[in-house]
């Protein structure tokens, strides 16, 4: 009976080091430039910086062959101060390009300050006296008037408006360093589009 099992086990194990008969490959088929296979296309990715008037500005990674509006829209979509009309949302985008999504200007020319968008010119001291849109207020703002400030997404709008809730009016604009997730650099940032 030893024997038998002996025999039955050597069997096997010579069995396992022999080589089957090889399995069928297809044969390899040329790839023209223009259509590449699925697996290459599902690796082919492009990364893109979005900044501007965009909820989540940063760099994103984007499919091969996406648009200008693919990356906006996966930015979160433009805030409502965008100036869409300035950007061509139908171009194609390449790797390592940076997408900006401008602010509306409140005022054309040189006395409007771009980078302050709707919120007004930085330099004026008269506020809406000139027809430029007034400062807003930390006071009063509402959600989605402090979603559209650079650098503010809706989670961090929310956050002032609980610290407000908790502790009161913004005696300053310097009191948003209070506020989590909010420090100098956006502060400075902000110093000239919103007031107390």
């Amino acid at each position: 009976m030893l024997l038998a099992v002996l025999v039955i086990a050597g069997h096997r194990l010579a069995q396992t080091g022999t080589a089957s008969a090889p399995d069928v490959v297809a044969p390899l088929q040329p790839v023209s430039a223009g259509e590449p296979d699925s697996s290459s296309r599902a690796r082919a990715a492009i990364v893109v910086h979005v900044v501007g008037a965009v909820r989540r500005p940063g760099l994103l990674r984007l499919r091969e062959g996406a648009r200008v509006a693919d990356a906006v829209a996966r930015a979160g979509g433009a805030t409502r101060g965008a100036d869409l009309a300035a950007v061509n949302l139908a171009a194609p985008v390449v790797d390592g390009i940076q997408i900006l999504v401008p602010r509306r200007a409140a005022v054309p020319g040189p006395a409007a300050d771009i980078g302050a968008g709707s919120y007004g010119d930085a330099g004026s001291s008269a506020g809406g006296a000139a027809g430029i849109g007034p400062k807003l207020s930390l006071g009063n703002a509402t959600a989605e008037e402090l979603d559209e400030l650079p650098g503010v997404g809706p989670v961090t709008a929310q956050k002032i408006l609980d610290y407000r809730s908790q502790h009161g009016p913004f005696r300053s604009v310097e009191d948003l360093d209070a506020v989590p997730g909010i420090g100098p650099a956006r502060i400075e940032q902000l110093r000239d589009l919103v007031t107390p």
